[in-house]
């Protein structure tokens, strides 16, 4: 048994989002296996009752304080300093005293950076210790794409910050013992942006909670009788979300509906901006707004749908709508990274006439129980979350 240094930058408790799914496992399975030290922000006052939690599994905890003001500050002034506004929006004088504390009490054998923001705390180690890090995505190619869908000041600074990441992104995989992405096409890319770091890229892939995530037709129906719903999972403030939502209710549900006029479409998750809120203003959308508990929504759904325009990694949504055995339409962006169960790869559709094409066969012919046992034993049989991480915490005993 080792000790770990685990940095994050948000809590990785509760498990309700992207990267909190994927840092809680990672985070669980090391500390089955070693003592774990973790230093984590929190961005969602809520989340401060959940710190038992964490404390009951590592060894040592600090949680900072991530006030979007001061994060919107430090960022700010990265402008006039050539940084990527990611770094500062992480920085707190706090948090670094605590891992040279820490570090120097308890001598991690090894550091795990989840995010390359936190790699900037990996200076406040001591000599020797080797630090993974977890970057998951390629982020810097987020705000890339982002540039490319945006006019203005906004455009110009996603670009920007696309710029100045992918440097910071590359400095810090020269430190990093090793550099993770969380699919081989994620990794393929950032090998391929930074070259000089290929050798130290892996990629080591989500599973998906197959316990909490299977069909269960006794969960209650909340759709109405009769109801042909679309369903669409995912919090509603993240711009990918808002963009991808946004384009099934103007460009493919009308289309849908002038031959299934009963198909609405239900955007089900927390903090809906108030453009999502608009798209109510469309025949046939609902927005639910926060739900206690998504499953029953991709239970009883006709099908689900990922129409993603900017998408980076692996998209969690379409595994647990998968390890329901529920059909999902999806671009290629959303379809990138994921080894979709035999029958699926026929609904990946892009553009509006062809996704309005798979939604309404789906509607026309659903597919059977047989699929659906076929669905599930394949989901099973690769996304495992053991399976995935026994990869990373080998990778990480590696790095040690």
């Amino acid at each position: 048994m080792g000790t770990v240094l685990y940095l994050a930058h948000r809590i990785p408790y509760p498990p309700d989002k992207g990267d909190k799914i994927r840092s809680w496992h990672m985070l669980r399975a090391l500390a089955e296996r070693h003592r774990v030290l973790l230093g984590a922000f929190v961005d969602d006052p809520d989340d401060w009752r959940h710190r038992a939690r964490l404390e009951a599994l590592c060894e040592d905890v600090c949680l900072r304080p991530l006030p979007r003001a001061l994060a919107v500050a430090r960022g700010a002034a990265a402008l006039a300093r050539g940084l990527p506004v990611t770094v500062p929006w992480y920085r707190d004088g706090g948090m670094r005293r605590w891992v040279a504390d820490v570090a120097r009490r308890e001598r991690p054998d090894v550091a795990v950076a989840f995010s390359s923001a936190m790699m900037q705390y990996a200076d406040a180690l001591p000599d020797g210790v080797p630090v993974v890090a977890d970057y998951v995505d390629v982020d810097s190619e987020k705000w890339a794409a982002y540039g490319r869908r945006r006019r203005g000041p906004l455009g110009w600074l996603y670009r920007r910050e696309a710029r100045t990441l992918l440097g910071w992104e590359r400095r810090m995989a020269a430190r990093a013992a090793a550099v993770v992405l969380v699919s081989e096409p994620e990794a393929d890319l950032f090998a391929a942006r930074a070259p000089e770091a290929a050798a130290r890229v892996h990629a080591v892939g989500n599973g998906v909670d197959l316990e909490r995530f299977r069909p269960d037709p006794e969960l209650p129906n909340p759709y109405p009788p009769g109801a042909r719903a679309i369903a669409f999972t995912g919090l509603m403030d993240y711009w990918a979300n808002v963009d991808a939502v946004s384009w099934f209710a103007e460009e493919v549900l009308p289309r849908v509906r002038a031959e299934r006029p009963e198909a609405a479409f239900w955007i089900v998750g927390a903090r809906p901006t108030d453009a999502v809120r608009r798209l109510e203003s469309i025949p046939g959308v609902v927005v639910t707004g926060a739900v206690p508990d998504t499953r029953p929504y991709i239970a009883h759904a006709a099908l689900c749908v990922a129409p993603m325009r900017v998408a980076r990694g692996v998209q969690n949504k379409v595994l647990e709508a998968l390890a329901m055995a529920r059909p999902v339409v999806l671009t290629p962006e959303a379809a990138e990274g994921i080894a979709l169960p035999p029958g699926a790869e026929g609904w990946v559709a892009r553009g509006a006439e062809a996704f309005a094409a798979h939604v309404l066969a789906l509607l026309r012919e659903p597919p059977g129980p047989r699929w659906a046992v076929a669905c599930r034993r394949w989901m099973e049989g690769r996304y495992a979350w053991a399976r995935h991480q026994r990869a990373f915490v080998d990778l990480v005993d590696e790095a040690a």
